[in-house]
């Protein structure tokens, strides 16, 4: 167990390398004991989702359309460098001790990168563990002791593909806690409600998370789901049941369509967008951004010029954040004033309003 306490902000981290489990205290007041008032945010990520690829191999990003998937870094079109391993290392010497956990994806499959195994291998000598996201169409499968001694859990893409279920198998074969992505749309949510209802997760699987499809790079806003569509009500409604909760996992962006349609799950075990308070995104190319989905770069500062933690603290990351203390408030400006459940959501995502399942919310006020 690795226990953290944040001096800046006056609250305690508790981490499980095995488990994963994360546990993060509400503010502390003088005498060291918890208050009712929950930590908005730490001096560093404790998180980080390094970008490891600038662009995609194996014309994986052809494949993701045609899974139904579109690729929301564009990886059919952008075509830059991989993040060098000096640039991966000194981001691990920075946040050792203060980071617990990276995601390791960018614009195609991290296992492709000429450096992965360096990569994971130095991460966990650092007591960082490393997790990451694959495809796994080009996945080598000896390098899989690798990974089961590195890394915490890896995560497969649901493409809907041999290649998708080959490697869930190989994973699963290996003892490696496997997770399965699965981008939730209106093109995907029959399915998604069809698995959840029948029960059609694969065998041997910890959970299924379910990520909102976002209208960024190949991400169209068609398929963006609505709170208005009885669908997504009836998808949500499903995780009122314990049994279905078990299998499941979501996204931080979801948090205000489970506040609507899923209120026996306790409010307690989730939280809302971590971005610029938790965790980060590091581009491949060596920025640092409060979020992945900041396709624009808007808030973007170089890690060539400032630490991790100086960018963390930037006035630009300050901006970011500003949205989420506007929603939390008490401001007229905004639609979520007379909201109970406001210090939840805090105005769900402060990049793309369109994504906030939530009928109260003033999408246009930020």
């Amino acid at each position: 167990m690795i226990n953290y306490e944040d001096e800046q902000y006056k609250y305690r981290v508790s981490f499980n390398p095995i488990t994963g489990v994360y546990v993060r205290t509400s503010v502390l007041d003088d005498n060291k004991l918890q208050t009712e008032v929950e930590a908005f945010r730490g001096s560093y990520p404790h998180l980080l989702d390094v970008g490891i690829m600038g662009h995609c191999l194996h014309g994986i990003s052809g494949k993701c359309a045609q899974s139904g998937v579109q690729c929301y870094q564009s990886g059919s079109h952008i075509k830059e460098p991989h993040m060098s391993y000096d640039n991966f290392k000194k981001l691990i010497d920075e946040s050792s001790g203060k980071t617990f956990q990276i995601a390791l994806g960018g614009r195609g499959d991290p296992d492709q990168h000429p450096d992965f195994i360096n990569m994971i291998r130095y991460a966990r000598e650092n007591n960082i563990v490393p997790n990451f996201t694959t495809s796994g169409y080009g996945l080598d499968f000896s390098i899989l002791p690798e990974v089961k001694k590195y890394c915490g859990a890896v995560a497969v893409s649901y493409y809907r593909s041999f290649y998708t279920t080959r490697t869930i198998h190989a994973l699963l074969a290996h003892g490696i806690k496997t997770n399965i992505h699965y981008v939730l749309s209106n093109d995907t949510i029959d399915e998604a409600i069809d698995w959840i209802e029948n029960k059609k997760i694969p065998s041997g699987i910890n959970r299924v998370i379910f990520l909102l499809h976002k209208p960024v790079g190949n991400g169209s806003v068609e398929n963006v789901l609505s709170i208005y569509d009885p669908k997504v009500k009836y998808f949500y409604n499903l995780f009122n049941k314990e049994e279905n909760c078990n299998i499941a996992g979501f996204d931080t962006c979801t948090a205000p369509a489970l506040i609507h349609f899923a209120p026996r799950i306790l409010k307690d075990s989730y939280d809302t967008c971590e971005g610029g308070r938790f965790s980060a995104y590091v581009t491949p190319d060596f920025k640092l951004l409060p979020c992945s989905f900041d396709g624009d770069q808007k808030f973007a500062i170089r890690l060539d010029k400032y630490s991790v933690e100086e960018a963390f603290n930037s006035t630009s990351f300050d901006n970011f954040r500003d949205s989420f203390k506007t929603y939390a408030g008490n401001s007229d400006e905004n639609s979520c004033r007379n909201c109970v459940d406001k210090e939840l959501c805090l105005g769900g995502c402060p990049i793309m309003k369109s994504i906030v399942i939530c009928d109260v919310l003033d999408k246009n006020a930020l």
